[in-house]
């Protein structure tokens, strides 16, 4: 099966490295528009000459998804410059290790919230109520096996994500029928954040599959909840993680 994307505008934040790039860079190739935002346009604007290499429109914007009013001005610059979004991923996340969880500061454990739980909660919410008020859409939250496999010293994180896919639940009932709502969970990835890795986790996982993904191993899942070919398909959790749960 092939997906077609044509005539659909997505927005995927952090989407200019790691898994986001590679999600943008699939929906382009798919026939999307794509919104690109992370916090440097520097790099957003990097990956939107990315996507109009492919024939496709870019928009780079800058934003930090951890606060509340970046996220509708975001949105309204997404509206303003393609009048709709087909496909919202809510990909940017952060996961910082912390001595322990006694020692986790205010300030670490409010950022490490807001960027994996406030700000999907509320960019979710805005475009997913002008997705159900419109023509509907497709909204991909990018979870982690941190939730389903919680470690120590990752608290905020694994706590975090673990409110992440109950909001896909919450959002598939709310939005739905017009707007189907979905997660997906991925386990351990070559992605930037790999390279501070032990070179011995960077060449195996303790996973069905013995390894880590490679970043364009998570395009598939992707390009199948974006596509009218998961029509079915919502409150879901699919894990892409090599077997790892």
């Amino acid at each position: 099966m092939t997906f077609d994307l044509s005539g659909k505008v997505a927005l995927v934040t952090g989407g200019s490295r790691g898994l986001g790039l590679e999600m943008v860079r699939a929906f382009a190739a798919a026939g999307a528009d794509v919104v690109i935002t992370s916090r440097k346009l520097d790099a957003c604007e990097a990956a939107a000459e990315s996507v109009r290499a492919l024939g496709r429109r870019a928009l780079p914007v800058a934003a930090h998804v951890g606060h509340w009013d970046d996220l509708g001005r975001l949105t309204d610059a997404a509206y303003d410059e393609f009048g709709k979004v087909d496909i919202l991923v809510n990909n940017a996340g952060m996961s910082p290790l912390a001595p322990s969880s006694a020692e986790t500061s205010e300030e670490l454990f409010d950022k490490v919230i807001g960027v994996n739980f406030k700000g999907p909660f509320r960019l979710a919410s805005l475009i997913g109520q002008r997705m159900a008020d419109g023509d509907g859409g497709s909204i991909i939250n990018v979870s982690s096996s941190g939730a389903l496999m919680p470690q120590p010293r990752f608290g905020p994180y694994a706590g975090a994500k673990a409110a992440l896919n109950a909001l896909t639940n919450v959002f598939a009932l709310e939005y739905g029928p017009k707007v189907r709502v979905n997660t997906i969970s991925a386990g351990p990835f070559l992605t930037d954040v790999s390279k501070a890795w032990a070179p011995e986790k960077r060449e195996s996982a303790r996973s069905a599959l013995g390894r880590p993904g490679r970043p364009e191993e998570i395009v598939g899942t992707a390009l199948y909840l974006a596509d009218d070919a998961s029509s079915y398909t919502t409150g879901a959790l699919i894990r892409v993680d090599g077997g790892l749960y």
